[in-house]
């Protein structure tokens, strides 16, 4: 939609500016607690699928076991990174992929490129619409929710997309970030691996 991509446009500018403090002094505060680089760039699928370099704020370390493996991601995220993440801080150099057109301000979150072969021809429908800061599934459960959940909340958007439903997913937004809610799935820094469907479900 024309306007969406302009209403992308303009609040995504505005916000750049008007975020501009932050961004530097989130930057600094990842350059001192976990060094460099302070931006996490990671592959990312968008619009049909295509893979575009999702940016990031760095919230986890890189320290390893004795084997030269990475360490799991609880073991990894300092509580500077579980900060930024619980305030969502870390995402705001995604406004940059809005202004690139690789994503939009609402939307289905991008997910993994690993998933791609594991959804069911109905799930992969959410790749149907530009990806998005944030979604119809962020301010319905977020990472507190099943997997099976999150994916047909990302269908309901594809299917009832509106300009007037982005402005309520905006608004949600607001109230989800300053209450924290669904930050991560139980038992998880943020949440397990989407491994697929059960046989039943995708057939």
């Amino acid at each position: 939609m024309i306007t969406k991509r302009i209403f992308d446009i303009l609040v995504t500018s505005v916000a750049l500016v008007v975020f501009a403090p932050v961004y530097g002094l989130v930057a600094l505060a990842v350059r001192v607690t976990l060094g460099s680089p302070v931006l996490f760039r990671q592959r990312r699928p968008g619009l049909h699928g295509r893979l575009f370099l999702m940016l990031k704020f760095r919230t986890m370390t890189d320290t390893r076991d004795s084997n030269g493996h990475l360490l799991p991601d609880a073991a990894r995220l300092p509580p500077i990174g579980r900060f930024l993440r619980a305030t969502s801080l870390d995402e705001l150099p995604e406004l940059v992929n809005v202004l690139q057109g690789d994503m939009s301000l609402v939307g289905p979150r991008p997910l993994l490129p690993q998933y791609l072969p594991r959804y069911t021809p109905e799930q992969q429908r959410r790749h149907d619409v530009l990806p998005g800061i944030t979604g119809w599934a962020q301010v319905n459960g977020r990472n507190a929710i099943s997997w099976e959940q999150h994916l047909a909340l990302d269908i309901w958007y594809v299917d009832h997309r509106s300009f007037f439903l982005d402005l309520c997913i905006l608004l949600l937004t607001i109230r989800a970030l300053l209450t924290r809610s669904g930050v991560s799935e139980a038992g998880h820094a943020t949440r397990s691996e989407f491994l697929g469907n059960p046989p039943s479900e995708s057939n």
